[in-house]
Protein backbone atom coordinates (compact mmCIF):
# COMPACT_ATOMS: atom_id res chain seq x y z
CA UNK A 1 0.00 0.00 0.00
CA UNK A 2 2.55 2.29 1.12
CA UNK A 3 4.76 1.43 -2.45
CA UNK A 4 1.22 2.58 -4.06
CA UNK A 5 1.22 5.73 -3.28
CA UNK A 6 4.82 6.32 -3.12
CA UNK A 7 4.28 5.49 -6.82
CA UNK A 8 1.22 7.62 -7.07
CA UNK A 9 3.25 10.55 -5.70
CA UNK A 10 6.19 10.15 -7.77
CA UNK A 11 4.07 10.22 -11.21
CA UNK A 12 1.74 13.78 -9.48
CA UNK A 13 5.48 15.43 -8.69
CA UNK A 14 6.08 14.55 -12.91
CA UNK A 15 2.97 15.90 -13.88
CA UNK A 16 3.10 18.76 -11.79
CA UNK A 17 6.97 19.86 -13.12
CA UNK A 18 5.76 19.52 -16.69
CA UNK A 19 2.63 21.14 -16.07
CA UNK A 20 4.72 23.90 -14.31
CA UNK A 21 7.01 24.05 -17.13
CA UNK A 22 5.00 23.98 -19.84
CA UNK A 23 2.85 26.86 -18.37
CA UNK A 24 5.37 28.79 -17.27
CA UNK A 25 6.23 31.80 -19.85
CA UNK A 26 10.27 31.74 -20.28
CA UNK A 27 11.40 35.59 -21.42
CA UNK A 28 13.30 35.51 -25.05
CA UNK A 29 16.65 36.69 -24.90
CA UNK A 30 17.48 38.44 -27.79
CA UNK A 31 21.40 37.61 -29.48
CA UNK A 32 23.76 39.97 -28.02
CA UNK A 33 24.50 40.71 -31.87
CA UNK A 34 22.95 39.69 -34.93
CA UNK A 35 24.70 36.35 -36.45
CA UNK A 36 24.63 38.14 -40.26
CA UNK A 37 27.24 40.59 -38.56
CA UNK A 38 29.99 37.74 -38.15
CA UNK A 39 33.31 38.40 -39.58
CA UNK A 40 33.10 37.52 -43.14
CA UNK A 41 37.33 36.94 -42.33
CA UNK A 42 39.18 36.24 -39.13
CA UNK A 43 42.67 35.16 -38.34
CA UNK A 44 43.31 32.64 -41.09
CA UNK A 45 39.89 32.48 -42.21
CA UNK A 46 37.96 33.97 -45.07
CA UNK A 47 34.39 32.99 -46.17
CA UNK A 48 33.75 31.86 -49.81
CA UNK A 49 29.97 31.31 -49.39
CA UNK A 50 26.78 31.93 -47.48
CA UNK A 51 23.57 29.70 -47.49
CA UNK A 52 20.44 31.37 -46.77
CA UNK A 53 17.31 28.77 -45.71
CA UNK A 54 13.87 28.52 -47.43
CA UNK A 55 10.83 28.78 -45.79
CA UNK A 56 10.19 24.87 -45.52
CA UNK A 57 13.64 24.30 -43.63
CA UNK A 58 12.98 27.14 -41.43
CA UNK A 59 9.88 25.71 -40.50
CA UNK A 60 11.28 22.79 -39.23
CA UNK A 61 14.54 24.29 -37.77
CA UNK A 62 12.75 27.11 -36.00
CA UNK A 63 15.86 29.29 -35.21
CA UNK A 64 15.63 32.86 -33.50
CA UNK A 65 19.04 33.56 -35.85
CA UNK A 66 21.32 31.27 -37.61
CA UNK A 67 24.59 31.61 -39.95
CA UNK A 68 25.41 29.02 -42.63
CA UNK A 69 28.66 29.33 -44.27
CA UNK A 70 31.88 28.16 -45.54
CA UNK A 71 34.80 29.51 -44.41
CA UNK A 72 38.81 28.80 -46.03
CA UNK A 73 41.99 28.39 -44.67
CA UNK A 74 44.81 29.96 -45.21
CA UNK A 75 46.05 26.38 -46.19
CA UNK A 76 43.01 25.90 -48.39
CA UNK A 77 41.45 23.89 -45.97
CA UNK A 78 37.76 24.36 -46.07
CA UNK A 79 34.98 24.27 -43.05
CA UNK A 80 31.43 24.00 -42.94
CA UNK A 81 29.93 26.52 -40.06
CA UNK A 82 26.60 26.72 -38.51
CA UNK A 83 25.15 28.46 -35.91
CA UNK A 84 21.63 27.88 -34.67
CA UNK A 85 20.10 30.92 -32.15
CA UNK A 86 16.70 29.49 -30.12
CA UNK A 87 15.92 32.77 -27.37
CA UNK A 88 13.48 30.52 -25.86
CA UNK A 89 10.76 32.50 -26.56
CA UNK A 90 7.35 31.37 -27.77
CA UNK A 91 8.37 31.64 -31.51
CA UNK A 92 11.34 29.70 -31.08
CA UNK A 93 11.52 25.59 -31.66
CA UNK A 94 13.74 23.06 -30.27
CA UNK A 95 17.32 22.50 -31.30
CA UNK A 96 17.32 19.55 -33.21
CA UNK A 97 20.52 17.25 -32.83
CA UNK A 98 22.52 16.01 -35.37
CA UNK A 99 22.30 12.63 -34.03
CA UNK A 100 18.40 12.79 -35.74
CA UNK A 101 18.91 15.31 -38.33
CA UNK A 102 21.67 13.56 -40.66
CA UNK A 103 20.66 9.93 -40.49
CA UNK A 104 17.21 11.51 -41.99
CA UNK A 105 19.13 13.22 -45.02
CA UNK A 106 20.87 10.30 -45.58
CA UNK A 107 24.06 10.15 -43.39
CA UNK A 108 25.24 7.38 -41.96
CA UNK A 109 27.01 7.86 -38.69
CA UNK A 110 30.81 6.10 -38.54
CA UNK A 111 31.87 6.95 -34.93
CA UNK A 112 31.13 8.92 -32.47
CA UNK A 113 33.19 10.47 -29.47
CA UNK A 114 33.36 13.35 -26.86
CA UNK A 115 36.14 15.74 -26.07
CA UNK A 116 36.90 19.01 -24.29
CA UNK A 117 39.17 21.89 -25.78
CA UNK A 118 40.63 23.76 -23.89
CA UNK A 119 40.77 27.62 -24.64
CA UNK A 120 42.02 30.54 -22.50
CA UNK A 121 38.57 31.51 -22.22
CA UNK A 122 37.47 28.06 -20.50
CA UNK A 123 37.12 24.65 -21.90
CA UNK A 124 34.77 23.72 -24.41
CA UNK A 125 32.93 20.23 -24.46
CA UNK A 126 32.51 18.51 -27.75
CA UNK A 127 31.09 15.92 -29.46
CA UNK A 128 32.98 14.72 -32.20
CA UNK A 129 30.93 12.47 -35.12
CA UNK A 130 32.30 10.85 -38.43
CA UNK A 131 29.30 10.82 -41.34
CA UNK A 132 29.76 9.06 -44.38
CA UNK A 133 26.72 9.66 -47.46
CA UNK A 134 27.46 7.96 -50.55
CA UNK A 135 31.23 7.80 -51.30
CA UNK A 136 32.08 11.61 -48.87
CA UNK A 137 32.95 11.40 -45.39
CA UNK A 138 32.35 14.23 -43.10
CA UNK A 139 33.53 14.74 -39.73
CA UNK A 140 31.00 17.01 -37.71
CA UNK A 141 32.51 18.30 -34.56
CA UNK A 142 29.61 20.33 -32.56
CA UNK A 143 28.32 21.74 -29.15
CA UNK A 144 25.34 23.45 -27.40
CA UNK A 145 26.30 26.76 -25.63
CA UNK A 146 23.76 27.74 -22.82
CA UNK A 147 24.30 30.87 -20.50
CA UNK A 148 28.11 30.31 -21.27
CA UNK A 149 28.24 26.84 -20.71
CA UNK A 150 28.89 24.59 -23.29
CA UNK A 151 27.36 21.33 -23.76
CA UNK A 152 27.91 18.09 -25.77
CA UNK A 153 25.53 15.62 -24.51
CA UNK A 154 21.39 16.30 -25.63
CA UNK A 155 20.53 14.89 -22.07
CA UNK A 156 22.37 18.14 -20.56
CA UNK A 157 21.07 19.99 -22.78
CA UNK A 158 17.21 19.08 -21.38
CA UNK A 159 18.39 19.49 -18.21
CA UNK A 160 19.98 23.03 -18.74
CA UNK A 161 16.57 23.55 -20.60
CA UNK A 162 14.62 22.98 -17.50
CA UNK A 163 16.94 24.31 -14.94
CA UNK A 164 17.27 27.57 -16.87
CA UNK A 165 13.29 28.06 -16.98
CA UNK A 166 13.16 27.17 -12.89
CA UNK A 167 15.84 29.59 -11.88
CA UNK A 168 15.99 32.17 -14.23
CA UNK A 169 12.84 31.99 -16.70
CA UNK A 170 15.16 31.48 -19.83
CA UNK A 171 15.34 28.81 -21.92
CA UNK A 172 17.55 30.11 -24.67
CA UNK A 173 20.61 28.09 -26.26
CA UNK A 174 22.37 27.87 -29.32
CA UNK A 175 23.89 24.81 -31.49
CA UNK A 176 26.98 25.65 -33.07
CA UNK A 177 28.31 23.32 -35.63
CA UNK A 178 31.54 22.67 -37.55
CA UNK A 179 32.10 20.15 -40.14
CA UNK A 180 35.31 19.08 -42.58
CA UNK A 181 34.70 16.98 -45.50
CA UNK A 182 37.90 14.15 -45.86
CA UNK A 183 38.92 11.14 -47.68
CA UNK A 184 41.21 9.29 -45.71
CA UNK A 185 42.91 11.28 -42.99
CA UNK A 186 40.45 11.80 -40.13
CA UNK A 187 42.93 13.13 -37.85
CA UNK A 188 43.81 15.69 -40.48
CA UNK A 189 40.65 16.81 -40.83
CA UNK A 190 39.97 16.96 -36.81
CA UNK A 191 43.24 19.28 -37.08
CA UNK A 192 41.26 21.49 -39.31
CA UNK A 193 37.86 21.99 -37.33
CA UNK A 194 39.34 22.22 -33.94
CA UNK A 195 41.87 24.89 -35.39
CA UNK A 196 38.98 26.30 -36.95
CA UNK A 197 37.07 26.44 -33.44
CA UNK A 198 39.66 27.88 -31.70
CA UNK A 199 40.07 30.70 -33.81
CA UNK A 200 35.98 31.18 -33.87
CA UNK A 201 35.63 30.43 -29.67
CA UNK A 202 36.44 34.08 -28.98
CA UNK A 203 34.09 35.60 -31.77
CA UNK A 204 31.12 33.81 -31.14
CA UNK A 205 31.22 34.77 -26.99
CA UNK A 206 30.42 38.85 -28.41
CA UNK A 207 27.28 37.10 -30.13
CA UNK A 208 25.89 34.75 -28.14
CA UNK A 209 24.36 35.89 -24.42
CA UNK A 210 25.90 34.43 -21.71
Amino acid sequence: MIARYRFILFNLLIVGTWLFLTLRSSQAVPVARPLVEFPVAFQQWRMISQERFDPDVMNVLKPTDYLSRRYEGANGKRVSLYIGYHDGGTQSGEIHSPRHCLPGAGWQQLSTTRTVLVQPEGSIHLARAVYQKGQSKELFIYWFQVRGESIADEYRLKLAGITGSLAHGRKDASFIRVSVPFEADEQEAAVTGTSFITDLYPLLREFIPS
